[in-house]
């Protein structure tokens, strides 16, 4: 009985602990977007978009668009290749959370 109710308390622990990996990895992959997007995903260019507050479902769909050639860019289609599609929700997770 006390297994059973160490393991429920153990497995109850790790969507946290999931969700701040996820969350980290997120932020650590939205490191390189700063160079254009601004840090934290606001923008001081009013030529390239603040990603900060934006909907996460956006960010996905735009990133996808990109990455698949179905939207053009300077660089963007180049840069959003190298992203699979869990980081793309990982990535919009990170920049839907943000203060605009």
């Amino acid at each position: 009985m006390r297994l059973r109710f160490a393991l429920a308390a153990a497995a109850a622990m790790l969507p946290p602990a999931a969700a701040a990996q996820d969350s980290e990895a997120g932020r650590n992959l939205a490191a390189s977007c700063a160079i254009c997007h601004g840090t934290d995903g606001r923008s001081v260019s009013p030529e390239l978009p603040s990603l900060a507050g934006l909907p996460r479902e956006r960010i996905v769909s735009r990133m996808q668009e990109f990455r698949d050639g179905r939207r053009e860019a300077t660089v963007m289609h180049q840069i959003a290749k190298a992203y699979d599609d869990r980081q793309i929700e990982r990535l919009a997770a990170y920049f839907a959370a943000q203060k605009p």
